[in-house]
């Protein structure tokens, strides 16, 4: 196993200080720096949450607003379509805040304003807060990889894989696939009942997908069909958007992956999950939840919160960032590497194993 250490290059400073040390009390030292640094922006603010709150709601309903009243006009339609997906992820992510209670000032004012997210974002709450914090939970360890998001094979694995395995693979790690089909399927069929729910509430899940219908019911009366079409555009836009961002938060060249005993919380945290640098625009369009790997560190920090936590973070420690052409280079890695330590593509197929493939397909 190849060792690599980052609590956020060793502190930057402290490793710039002194002679680099990796031993394991060094490494304790700086992930307990980092987290008194993080530990002072996690003060909870109603009046900030209310506001990111009521103005994502405002966004979200005024861009649907203009999209079914201006059909069928383009030039309004298509823009707003647009601003209502990215609503939708900012109304997710805030959801999500509420799952961790960062959200708001209380557990109970978390509670019912993630209930009233969940319809929009079309993810049960309750369910939701459990799966997400089953994945905190296992962050960075490959034998509990069924709590992530994204499936992530080794390369011991694929190697091993029969064909129908890897064309599988092949099919569900294409961004072409994953992205498009594969947000459209999560939000709209899987979230229908999605994983755990009878350890959580069956009850919780048939209510919202009632109260799902119910929207979409009066979405379809005043607008009919078409409506209904213009609603699923911007469902199909924000899923695409979410997979896209998912799939960024751990899957790219240096992220973090390994097995007990070894497995490291602070570093699958720091380095398992990424920051996306991907300009401030962005940041607003989904809540700071580009900033993911501080949020890994310490999920107590409210998503208005995060981008300045991170950019002071920047001022005192080497903190590594991916921008936008690392972003898409991401999306060609595809296996985990144990013995290198890091996401690689897939291997090169040389031309007997082709032939090999090719015979066993024609078989």
């Amino acid at each position: 196993m190849v060792f690599r250490f980052s609590p956020l290059a060793v502190c930057g400073v402290m490793a710039m200080s002194a002679k680099l040390d990796i031993s394991e009390g060094f490494q304790k030292e700086a992930e307990r720096e980092i987290r008194v640094f993080t530990r002072d922006w996690t003060a909870r603010d109603d009046r900030i949450a209310l506001l990111s709150y009521v103005a994502t709601f405002v966004v979200y309903f005024s861009g649907m607003a203009t999209a079914l009243w201006s059909w069928p006009n383009l030039w309004m339609a298509l823009p707003a379509i647009i601003l209502t997906a990215f609503a939708s992820v900012r109304i997710y992510v805030l959801q999500h805040d509420c799952g961790h209670a960062s959200l708001f000032s209380t557990t109970k004012r978390n509670t019912w304003a993630g209930y009233a997210l969940s319809v929009f974002s079309l993810t049960p709450f309750s369910v939701m807060r459990f799966n997400h914090n089953e994945h905190h939970t296992h962050i960075g360890n490959l034998d509990e990889r069924h709590t992530t998001e994204i499936l992530t094979m080794t390369l011991k694995e694929w190697e091993s894989a029969p064909l129908k395995q890897r064309l599988f693979y092949r099919l569900y790690r294409n961004p072409f696939i994953m992205i498009p089909v594969g947000g459209f399927f999560t939000y709209v069929l899987a979230y229908r009942w999605p994983k755990n729910v009878t350890k959580i509430g069956v009850a919780e899940v048939v209510l919202h997908n009632i109260c799902i219908a119910v929207w979409v019911g009066l979405i379809w009366s005043g607008f009919g069909l078409t409506g209904v079409a213009i609603y699923l555009s911007t469902v199909f836009l924000a899923g695409g958007l979410g997979v896209f961002l998912v799939y960024l938060q751990h899957n790219f060249e240096d992220t973090y992956w390994d097995r007990k005993p070894d497995l490291n919380y602070a570093q699958a945290a720091l380095q398992g999950a990424s920051a996306l640098d991907l300009g401030w625009w962005f940041d607003l369009a989904v809540a700071n939840i580009t900033y993911h790997d501080i949020h890994h560190f310490n999920a107590n920090i409210p998503s208005y919160r995060l981008r300045n936590c991170h950019l002071a973070l920047r001022e005192k420690y080497d903190v590594p960032t991916i921008g936008w052409r690392e972003a898409f280079r991401s999306f060609t890695l595809k296996l985990w590497d144990e013995d290198a330590g890091r996401l690689v593509p897939y291997p090169k197929v040389r031309a007997p194993q082709a032939a090999t493939a090719l015979r066993t397909m024609s078989q």
